[in-house]
């Protein structure tokens, strides 16, 4: 068998050449921080299900607890920096897609055609309230599709577990950051102190032009954008000795 020769190309199955395609790496980096999420995740839903446990009613039938609650927990736990986590996305959220989806649910439409119109409601709703929350979508599927439970309790619904649940929860995730190391809610803070402006430095109305003319919706702050790339800028003045490190 002829052995290839130097000038012959050869395939290369690189992992590396696929998976930022298939898995998205955090820009951060820090799994430390994601597994202590896990435990705030953790905490968060089980200190939840037990203090609105106490807090119903003896013999009731509803939940304790809704599955938008554990999208919720991802959001409050392990990036409590999205705007999307913020307490009005999450209460605010919540609350106008519970009561998006009870009122479709009231209109009887087939099952099918109302999970649709829930849904795209609640996404109007919340953006024209400035609170989207993308565990609001399932908040207002559940209220259509959550079973003669859900439905028998009407816009009662929308206080418990809706709202009782968030409450709690947005409660537990305070807790947990004060000692997480985390600010929440979360402001966004000076990294770096930025140099003094040097020709083609950007402005803050050259980063709201260029977000503007971004494609897609991004999951970022402006302002903790605007601190990222002040800081870059910053490190690359001080290694072009525009600026004395520290400076």
């Amino acid at each position: 068998m002829k052995s290839p020769s130097k000038d012959t190309p050869r395939v290369r199955l690189r992992w590396s050449r696929y998976h930022g395609t298939m898995i998205a790496v955090p820009a951060d980096g820090a799994m430390r921080d994601r597994l202590v999420s896990a435990l705030g995740a953790v905490l968060g839903i089980v200190a939840t299900g037990l203090l609105v446990g106490g807090l119903t009613r003896a013999g009731t039938h509803m939940p304790l607890l809704i599955a938008p609650l554990g999208a919720a927990a991802v959001l409050l736990f392990a990036v409590p920096a999205s705007p999307m986590a913020q307490p009005w996305p999450v209460l605010a959220g919540n609350t106008v897609s519970a009561i998006v989806g009870v009122s479709i649910a009231r209109i009887g439409a087939d099952p099918i055609v109302a999970s649709g119109l829930a849904v795209g409601g609640a996404v109007a709703a919340m953006a024209l309230l400035r609170c989207l929350h993308p565990p609001g979508g399932a908040v207002a599927l559940t209220a259509v599709l959550g079973g003669p439970v859900i439905e028998a309790s009407g816009y009662g619904f929308v206080l418990a577990p809706v709202m009782v649940d968030t409450i709690l929860l947005l409660a537990m995730a305070w807790s947990f950051h004060r000692f997480s190391g985390h600010s929440y809610p979360h402001r966004a803070t000076h990294v770096a102190d930025p140099p003094q402006p040097l020709p083609g430095d950007f402005t803050r109305e050259d980063l709201r032009r260029a977000l503007a003319d971004y494609p897609d919706l991004l999951d970022v702050a402006f302002e903790d954008m605007e601190e990222v790339l002040l800081a870059a800028e910053h490190h690359a003045a001080v290694r072009r000795g525009q600026v004395r490190p520290g400076a």
